[in-house]
């Protein structure tokens, strides 16, 4: 288990017992070889370093070194993190179906449930906490594979809106290879683009529906 918080709560007038007002609980899952436990340290890197909160993650692997499913869970909080595992999931991030499939059930009852629509063929959730994007085939069209779980961070980041996006830029940056940042980057504003472009929509139908239902 990583933490990332540096600070003493007392240093910032929070007391150690007090609750927390802002609480994420983030379930990044997919198969090794995707990057998932990369997208977790981002993401809690960004959090913490950046959007100045606490951040933990915890990261699990099956027997295989790829192609085995695995898991990062990453908390995010303005208060001090006692426990470190997800047990309700605020947001579920699946980029496999037999990720989907095992953790589909952490989801907590109003979540958010984000799949890459091109490995993840059967779900049960639809409605507007159910958001999809062909973060694999994008990344393809981008000329490297690997980088889906960048374009699904960009992705994350417009439509839940747990970190920042001027967090989650240098966060980036700083964590792939190095002589890959400006593709990396793309990546993520790939992701980070159609994101916010989906949110438009979204929007946008729920004002014709409003003025179509208005008498």
């Amino acid at each position: 288990m990583k933490r990332y918080a540096e600070e003493d709560p007392n240093e910032r007038g929070m007391d150690a017992n007090t609750t927390p007002k802002l609480k994420k609980e983030i379930l990044i899952t997919g198969l090794g070889g995707q990057g998932i436990i990369l997208a977790g340290q981002i993401l809690g890197m960004a959090a913490c370093l950046r959007d100045h909160l606490e951040s933990t993650l915890t990261q699990s692997y099956g027997p295989e070194a790829r192609g085995g499913a695995c898991s990062a869970q990453v908390i995010i909080s303005d208060g001090p993190i006692h426990y470190p595992y997800v047990r309700s999931a605020d947001i579920l991030v699946c980029m496999s179906q037999t990720g989907y499939e095992k953790y589909c059930p952490l989801l907590k009852e109003g979540g958010i449930l984000i799949i890459d629509q091109d490995m993840v063929r059967s779900v049960a959730s639809t409605g507007e906490n159910f958001f999809s994007i062909p973060a694999t085939r994008i990344a393809e069209e981008l000329g490297r594979k690997m980088m889906a779980n960048i374009v699904m961070l960009g992705f994350v980041t417009a439509v839940t809106g747990a970190v920042s996006l001027e967090s989650m830029l240098p966060s980036v940056a700083e964590s792939v290879p190095r002589g890959t940042e400006d593709t990396n980057l793309g990546a993520f504003n790939k992701g980070f683009d159609f994101g916010q472009a989906m949110l438009k929509a979204r929007q946008k139908k729920k004002a014709a529906a409003d003025k179509g239902a208005a008498p």
